[in-house]
């Protein structure tokens, strides 16, 4: 089974060392940093590392990061694709439970969860996921308790639906599409750290507006999606 695992990566510089370096030692799976014009020196670090490593010319969006990561794995003839974030929050030792996944339970997508037998707190901040997780059931009867979770495995079709679909994020509604398209998603329990440096790009307002716009999308485009015949 031929693995790669794909990691986004905007200004990261204090972060992709210790990312990569944790996905080297617990797993024996290729990598690809996608470097997305970062204005520090994340380029920099990867270079003195001698990672493998794409860097983008200008700063595109982790969409395009993610669809950039897909068609190299899918010309590159791998089994199994999977999103990996460069902040440090994931841990590479859950990973080969979501290939395992896929492998031994004919699963299509695997999603890293943090709540699969632990339970989702009740916070304004989960308040947005719990939203989310209802807007999933209500357009496809499937129950997913952590929509938002980045830690993702695809298999060859989720990657030739990724290199056939340029609309596809990585985000919940590509979720909901794949679901609706047929293909088979369960989750995985995983444990997942508080960010070490840098911030995330949701600040309060950029949270609501994601809300807004993931929901708009769910219910207006993806729900529409009619699945593979």
């Amino acid at each position: 089974m031929k693995v790669l695992i794909i990691i986004p990566a905007y200004n990261e510089a204090q972060n992709i060392e210790k990312t990569v370096k944790d996905v080297k030692e617990n797993t024996n799976y290729d990598y690809i940093v996608i470097n997305d014009c970062s204005k520090d020196n994340t380029k920099e670090v990867c270079e003195k590392n001698n990672f493998n490593m794409l860097s983008l010319p200008i700063n595109y969006g982790l969409t395009s990061g993610i669809q950039l990561g897909m068609k190299y794995a899918y010309q590159n003839g791998y089994d199994i694709a999977i999103q990996f974030d460069g902040d440090g929050q994931h841990q590479a030792k859950y990973l080969k439970d979501l290939v395992s996944k896929i492998e031994n339970d004919n699963i299509d997508i695997a999603i890293g969860s943090r709540y699969v037998t632990e339970k989702k707190p009740v916070t304004s901040r989960m308040l947005g996921s719990r939203l989310i997780t209802a807007i999933i059931k209500l357009t496809t009867f499937r129950t997913i308790k952590d929509p938002t979770s980045g830690m993702r495995a695809y298999n060859k079709k989720a990657i030739l639906e990724f290199n056939c679909n340029a609309s596809l994020t990585p985000e919940p509604d590509t979720i909901v599409y794949m679901i609706k398209k047929g293909l088979k998603v369960e989750e995985v329990q995983v444990e997942m750290k508080d960010r070490e440096f840098g911030e995330s790009y949701l600040n309060p307002i950029k949270s609501i507006k994601y809300m807004v716009n993931m929901l708009l999308s769910i219910i207006f485009i993806r729900a529409i999606t009619r699945k593979n015949k």
